[in-house]
């Protein structure tokens, strides 16, 4: 190669080196991710991480997610408007947080008796649920995707024994979601207060009773050493989910496989969170007598019948809300009573079967 040749070639490499370094640094994009939990609480908090560490895995860098915990960056009930004003681009989450917004996402979370885990993810992901969740999201900007479950949760910790539903009227109950209104009807005072601050709530006398997760969260959280009395399970969580929401502008400028990127990774989560959580509440459910004191009780049939009617006078209340609400409730109705028909048959007649085998 003569020497001209040689410096053009030499140019022509320089200039390729010039544009493309920086095109390179543009791609690689840094997302901030809110979280309602306190950074690394078991269950939530490492689903939260997870989320963030899959997305950066899996895209190679080109985006980063960086988790803050509650309060880090925005307090916790606060980060759905962070995410809709752009001053994060996401958050790991429970939908019920929201429902100051719309009564409808009570139903992508959990409503008392109703979806079990795996039932949930058969309405998001094959029946109308997903649809019907993007819709109740789309006037605040921000795009749902189903990231976790905890399976069926606790009823709570209390400090003294739940006998009749005369031992409801004047309890104050730390209880999130629409067991919260169900338990106001049936004549508690309901407190609701940062996960973070359930243990002091208790502790203090600020509350009688609280409920978080189950016994995996719960013991982790130190709540036995708050209340003596543990109910299991809860009528109101029978498998909430968890959700990763991301600012639906700033979703629509990522390129085509970091959106799938992103998509695949809260599928992901959703799964391992769910599998994550009945590990460890197995575990966790082993050490509740033995190792803390704590006494095991379980909800008397008088009170379920009880809270059962609160919480059909509940759900005809706000499926007249408003048309939103009520196009979600009856999807959402339609396939819990096909779900519990199937599941009399199958699940329930499982566990029958096991119990004749193993007591």
């Amino acid at each position: 190669m003569d020497r001209r040749k040689f410096l053009a070639a030499a140019a022509t490499a320089g200039a390729a080196t010039a544009v493309s370094a920086p095109a390179i640094a543009q791609s690689k994009r840094e997302w901030k991710m809110v979280t309602t939990w306190p950074k690394g609480m078991p269950g939530v908090g490492t689903s939260a991480q997870r989320a963030a560490d899959l997305i950066t895995a899996a895209s190679d860098g080109r985006l980063t997610v960086r988790v803050y915990g509650a309060g880090e960056l925005v307090p916790p009930f606060e980060a759905l408007d962070a995410v809709q004003g752009g001053s994060v681009e996401m958050a790991h989450a429970s939908p019920y947080f929201w429902v100051g917004k719309s009564k409808a996402l009570n139903y992508f979370t959990t409503i008392p008796f109703g979806l079990t885990a795996v039932e949930l993810a058969a309405w998001l992901y094959y029946g109308d649920g997903m649809k019907l969740w993007q819709e109740v999201y789309a006037p605040y900007g921000v795009v749902p995707f189903y990231a976790g479950n905890s399976g069926v949760q606790a009823a709570g910790w209390f400090s003294k024994e739940i006998k009749s539903v005369a031992d409801i009227k004047g309890l104050k109950f730390r209880i999130a979601g629409l067991g919260g209104e169900v338990m106001r009807r049936m004549g508690a005072t309901v407190v609701m207060t940062p996960p973070g601050d359930i243990l002091t709530s208790i502790m203090s006398g600020h509350v009688d009773a609280a409920e978080w997760v189950g016994p995996w969260n719960d013991i982790a959280m130190g709540l036995f050493k708050a209340a003596k009395f543990y109910y299991l399970p809860a009528f109101h969580e029978p498998g909430p989910g968890l959700e990763v929401i991301v600012n639906k502008d700033l979703f629509a400028g990522l390129p085509k496989d970091l959106q799938q990127i992103v998509r695949v990774a809260c599928s992901a989560c959703a799964n391992e969170s769910l599998a994550e959580f009945q590990f460890h509440n197995i575990q966790s459910y082993e050490q509740l007598a033995s190792k803390y004191g704590v006494e095991v009780r379980q909800l008397p049939d008088d009170v379920v019948e009880a809270l059962a009617k609160a919480t059909g006078e509940v759900l005809d209340d706000m499926a007249k809300a408003d048309p939103q609400t009520a196009k979600v409730h009856a999807s959402f109705m339609d396939f819990l009573k096909k779900a519990h028909a199937y599941n009399k048959v199958m699940d329930q007649g499982l566990l029958r079967m096991r119990e004749i085998a193993f007591g």
